[in-house]
């Protein structure tokens, strides 16, 4: 009988010793050493790249290419309009919300404001046909030709908005670094794949008519990135990305006419520099 009431009492005390042991193990275990269950958002600026397009217009009594165009970004470089309410779209800017669905593995949604402008006065080759809008018809073939502002001024500046959902995956690379408190800074590396929607405020004048500026579904875009992540005291986070993409606007908006019309398909690539937090609800 002693034996077996002896026998009980090792075991309680082996289970508890156990269980104390399990329990302190999870009360030490650091915020940053599991992701799953967090929410993301961040808030960033970029520059862009892009390579050359062809662009085509089309109308009643027109329809010609611009071929091989050239276009470059417009920044703001550092500025209080980044943070400033009522001029957040004035530069070139990033969005995005996040939710890790496993430690690694996380969903967001994000919009990407570039801004896209066709270099002016360029001399680019036209091909196609051009009436009634004089002094610019005529039969193009290859015909090289000046884009002058009372010819062409094309623009996707208020922007070229990528509304785009992304699965991406995160993995800490501190112990690389010989970091191990990574509550109070952790490094991480993280990649992803994104496909979207343009959403673009084009500018457009075209042969003297009526300019137009207004918000558009142009068509999608898809995107893969690689970025490095900074960690500080758990909740907040410096990342920088590369992200290049693919874009392609079948139905861009060029004047208030609804017969009027562009197309065009290039690649992109962004450097993006974005602040924000991780946490739980």
């Amino acid at each position: 009988m002693k034996t077996s009431i002896t026998f009980s009492a090792l075991l309680f005390f082996c289970i508890s010793l156990n269980s104390f042991a399990q329990n302190d193990t999870i009360a030490k275990e650091r915020y940053t050493s599991h992701n799953k269950g967090k929410f993301t958002i961040s808030w960033g600026g970029n520059r862009e790249k892009f390579t050359d397009s062809d662009i085509h217009f089309m109308g009643d009594d027109y329809n010609f290419v611009v071929q091989s165009a050239t276009a470059h970004d417009k920044p703001k470089g550092w500025h209080v309009d980044y943070i400033t309410p009522g001029r957040m779209t004035i530069p070139q800017t990033n969005f995005k919300l996040g939710y890790f669905f496993t430690d690694k593995y996380s969903i967001s949604i994000g919009v990407d404001h570039m801004k896209y402008v066709m270099t002016q006065n360029q001399t680019a080759n036209i091909t196609g046909i051009i009436n009634g809008n004089p002094p610019f018809n005529g039969s193009y073939a290859n015909t090289p030709t000046v884009m002058t502002e009372e010819f062409l001024m094309f623009e996707h500046t208020d922007g070229l908005n990528y509304v785009y959902a992304e699965i991406a995956r995160q993995d800490d690379i501190s112990k690389w670094f010989g970091i191990k408190n990574t509550d109070k800074f952790q490094i991480n590396i993280n990649g992803g794949f994104g496909f979207g929607a343009l959403y673009p405020k084009t500018n457009t004048t075209l042969m003297g008519k009526e300019r137009h500026d207004d918000f558009n579904v142009a068509g999608y875009g898809t995107s893969i990135k690689a970025g490095i992540n900074f960690t500080f005291f758990k909740y907040f986070t410096i990342e920088g990305d590369l992200k290049g993409g693919y874009i392609n606007m079948p139905n861009i908006r060029t004047t208030k006419s609804t017969s009027d019309s562009a197309k065009q398909e290039f690649f992109f690539g962004e450097t993006i520099i974005a602040l924000g937090g991780i946490f739980r609800l």
